[in-house]
């Protein structure tokens, strides 16, 4: 699963916004902003379901009574059968995701997220016959266990004696009713995201042998690397202050590009966030970056790093412009011959004199 909604932080309102669930798609469009002229867009195109990167529903709605754009959008789908999915902050914080594109765009290298996340991890602890180890293990791993940064499968194991007395109505795998029984058993522990957590039980329940299996779940501290918000990496060779400012704002087709003062270096490391990603910066400082990019930051934010790190404003719109091609290349993998559209709607309501 790409992007999976627990992924989304606290405050967001990703998911299904307006439509039926068991509704068959006749195509989608793609847009980054649910906006009036993109619902007509999708009648008059024959998609009955819009995928946009901001929620059209971000705060609860009182009332629907068309006073608003919110308002207008919610009664003009639901008049014209038109589902909305939105996929925000969930896919700002996935592996591969908005932040990960804006790398790519870059040629940045050595990619890692800027700011992991935090108690999203849990360790999975599981008792098993010795010759079904090896099944088990595999379905756990196919179920998203065991990965930790590169590293795929990984978990630690070891050997003991496990003992149990089936009581009267048990269909004991070993063993017979109302006699203890000692079994060689090993001790597999292996780490998975939290949102996995019933995948992987059943997973578990499915390949071990036991009635009963006894498995134990911890919740962890860690910081997960695989998921997060903003990424640092490494251009492929030092660029000058200037050109790099040059570069980001024909890259990104900014109107106006807005920057702290020059520090007279060279720039070699980048950490970006799109969107409103000021509140990174000091992470993006920590992981030792010259340059940092985001999509807004206010004048006094500014501040605290002028003279310090350059900080490159490129404006809200611009930074997730190309999220709509991540959502292309999912959906046309997952479904090939579903029609697939990115909206010709511009929705940036900045415009640049």
């Amino acid at each position: 699963m790409f992007a999976p909604l627990p992924l989304q932080e606290g405050y967001d309102n990703a998911g299904l916004q307006i439509g039926l669930t068991d509704a068959e798609v006749t195509g989608v469009l793609l847009c980054l902003d649910v906006t009036e002229a993109v619902i007509d867009e999708a009648v008059a195109s024959g998609c009955n379901l819009i995928v946009s990167h901001h929620p059209l529903i971000f705060s609860p709605l009182k009332r629907i009574t068309g006073r608003s754009y919110v308002e207008r959008c919610v009664m003009k789908a639901l008049r014209n059968g038109v589902a909305v999915y939105s996929s925000h902050t969930n896919m700002d914080s996935a592996n591969g995701g908005v932040n990960h594109r804006i790398a790519e765009i870059l040629g940045l290298e050595n990619v890692r997220t800027l700011v992991p996340k935090e108690d999203m991890l849990l360790k999975l602890s599981v008792y098993v016959p010795l010759a079904y180890a090896d099944s088990v293990r595999k379905a756990l791993f196919d179920a998203g266990c065991g990965n930790i940064g590169n590293y795929g499968s990984c978990s630690f194991n070891v050997e003991g004696t496990g003992t149990f007395e089936a009581g009267e109505g048990c269909s004991p795998f070993c063993g017979n009713i109302g006699e203890l029984h000692k079994e060689n058993e090993v001790r597999i522990e292996t780490i998975m995201p939290a949102y996995i957590k019933e995948k992987a039980i059943a997973a578990l329940v499915a390949a071990h042998p036991y009635e009963e299996p006894a498995y134990d779940i911890f919740p962890l501290k860690n910081s997960w690397e695989g998921a997060g918000l903003g990424v640092v990496g490494d251009l492929p060779a030092e660029c000058d202050e200037r050109e790099f400012l040059l570069q980001v704002k024909q890259m990104f087709n900014v109107g106006s590009l807005r920057h702290t003062s020059l520090l007279g270096g060279k720039v070699k490391r980048v950490a970006l966030c799109g969107g409103a990603g000021a509140s990174f910066a000091a992470a993006a400082m920590a992981a030792g970056a010259q340059a940092y990019i985001t999509g807004e930051a206010r004048y006094h934010e500014l501040f605290d790093y002028d003279g310090r790190m350059l900080v490159a404003v490129i404006g809200h719109y611009e930074s997730e412009q190309f999220t709509v091609d991540i959502f292309e290349d999912i959906i046309q993998k997952a479904c090939p011959r579903l029609k697939v559209i990115k909206s010709g709607v511009n929705t940036n309501p900045v415009n640049y004199l």
